[in-house]
């Protein structure tokens, strides 16, 4: 009578098999570089706003690298997307020439207040803004661009009176912009949004626009570069 074959005897997996890439917890630091990958392809056209807002807000849920990889796949970027690790003992790379960075001008000094009566007044470019601006206008126009301007406060809160007049507001894409003015005989147009980053500066506009108007929006592909919390060491 021949003896029946013994079956093996499965092997225990071990506990310190290494763990799948995608399977490897992400840092905040690789959910920021998926989330500006996503800002540069909004910026671009290639996402719309709904598709922006859900993939940032996948990105900065992410737990794994499994779950940061999709948001990116259908990007040209996403081919220079890379997670793996330099070795410890590979040297750190050559910092730019400082003449490959020239450096900034700096940003003017500008008084709080912008009048335009029957004429026009605007404040643009390099330029420091506080924590509270006004703007007036009477048979005029005002046009405020914050794109380019160094936020001194974590707060801009823009007081409008737009009489048979206008003001027209812009604001880097990377700020929250919030409104609440009144618009009698005419219009008070503030384009709501808040930014992905908790810390990026509020830009608020108020005030009034009485047979005259009143425009804030973001605008597109314009980033504020100097964050307010790095100046006042907040970071």
């Amino acid at each position: 009578m021949t003896k029946p074959e013994l079956q093996p005897k499965p092997q225990p997996q071990s506990s310190h098999a290494p763990v799948a890439e995608a399977e490897m917890r992400v840092s905040d630091a690789d959910r920021e570089r998926i989330a500006e990958l996503l800002r540069d392809a909004y910026a671009e056209g290639r996402l719309n706003a709904d598709e922006h807002a859900e993939r940032i807000e996948a990105a900065y849920g992410a737990k794994t690298f499994g779950d940061l990889v999709p948001l990116t796949r259908d990007l040209p970027a996403h081919r220079t997307v890379s997670f793996a690790k330099p070795p410890l003992d590979a040297p750190a790379p050559a910092p730019a020439p400082a003449a490959a960075r020239p450096p900034m001008p700096p940003a003017r000094h500008e008084s709080p207040s912008v009048v335009a009566i029957f004429g026009g007044a605007s404040r643009k470019g390099r330029w420091r803004v506080g924590s509270q601006l006004t703007a007036f206008t009477a048979f005029g126009g005002v046009e405020i661009d914050l794109t380019d301007a160094v936020f001194e406060s974590p707060e801009v809160e823009i007081t409008v009176t737009a009489i048979f007049g206008g003001v027209e507001v812009r604001v880097p894409e990377n700020v929250t912009l919030l409104g609440s003015g009144v618009g009698i005989f005419g219009g008070f147009d503030v384009r709501e949004q808040t930014a992905a980053d908790p810390y990026a500066p509020v830009v608020r506009v108020k005030g009034l626009a009485l047979f005259g108007g009143c425009e804030a929006k973001p605008r597109r592909g314009k980033k504020l570069k100097e964050w307010v919390r790095k100046q006042l060491g907040t970071s």
